[in-house]
C-alpha cells in the first residue's frame, strides 16, 4: 500500500510497573509507527501490554523511557494544557465500555468533541455522522434506550465527528456479538480511510484481522513476529 506520512510514532517505549518487589515490564522497548489512512490492529493475549501501549501512545500514561511523536511533536514534552489540547483536537477514542453520557441523547453525545474544541455547526455535523452510522432515527434516544451495537455506533460517530488525525480503539467490539462486531469494524475501516485518519486498535478477536491494513503482535511487552 502507498504509505502516507507517519501520523503516530513511539520510540523505545518502556513502561515498568512495580508489583511488590517485582518489576513488570509492561512495555519493553517498543517501537511503532502508524500511518495516516491506515488501520493497525494490536493483537496479543491478556496482560501482553496492549492497553498500556494504547494509553502511552494516546497521552494518557507517560512512559518511563522513550518518546511518542505526533506530527514530529514529542507529546510528553508538552505541558498538560498543550497535551490536552492536542488530545481533544487530534485524537478520537473508542472504548469497549462505550463511555457515553447517560443523560444526553445520542445526538448530544456525538457533539461533545465539536463543542469542546469550539467547532462550527456541531448539531448539523453530528446529525450527518449519526446518519453515516445508520442511526439518524435514534438521534433523540438516550444510551439506555439503545442496544449495545447502537451505543457503539454512537461512540464511533463521536470519535470520528471531528475528523481526528488519530483514532484509538480499545477492544471496541468486546461487548458485541460477531455480526455487530463486523458491522462496527467495517464502518470504522471505511471512515478511517475516508478521513485519512490513522487508527490503532487493540483487540483479541482474530476474526477481525482481515479488516486491518497491518497487524502487530504483542507478547510480554514486546513486539513479536507471529
Amino acid at each position: 500500500m502507498s504509505h502516507n506520512q507517519v501520523a503516530l510514532k513511539g520510540i523505545d517505549l518502556i513502561r515498568i510497573f512495580h508489583l511488590g518487589d517485582q518489576e513488570v515490564h509492561a512495555l519493553d522497548e517498543i517501537n511503532i509507527e502508524v500511518y495516516q489512512g491506515e488501520l493497525v490492529m494490536l493483537l496479543g493475549p491478556s496482560g501482553s501490554g496492549k492497553t498500556t501501549l494504547l494509553h502511552t501512545l494516546s497521552g494518557l500514561d507517560a512512559p518511563d523511557r522513550g518518546e511518542v511523536f505526533v506530527d514530529d511533536v514529542s507529546i510528553y514534552k508538552l505541558n498538560d494544557n498543550k497535551l490536552s489540547h492536542l488530545r481533544s483536537r487530534s485524537f478520537g477514542f473508542i472504548f469497549q465500555s462505550f463511555n457515553l453520557l447517560p443523560n444526553l441523547t445520542a445526538l448530544e453525545n456525538v457533539q461533545i468533541p465539536l463543542r469542546i474544541t469550539g467547532q462550527p455547526n456541531p448539531v448539523e455535523r453530528s446529525m450527518e455522522m449519526l446518519t453515516r452510522v445508520g442511526l439518524s432515527d435514534r438521534a433523540q434516544h438516550r444510551p439506555g434506550q439503545l442496544s449495545g451495537g447502537e451505543q457503539q455506533r454512537v461512540t464511533v460517530a463521536r470519535a470520528l465527528v471531528s475528523k481526528p488525525k488519530i483514532v484509538f480503539a480499545d477492544e471496541p467490539t468486546g461487548n458485541l456479538d460477531s455480526v455487530t462486531s463486523m458491522e462496527i469494524m467495517n464502518l470504522l475501516q471505511e471512515m478511517v480511510h475516508e478521513n485519512n485518519s490513522a487508527c490503532l486498535m487493540v483487540t483479541h478477536n482474530a476474526e477481525l484481522v482481515p479488516l486491518a491494513n497491518r497487524v502487530l503482535n504483542l507478547r510480554d511487552g514486546k513486539m513479536v513476529n507471529k
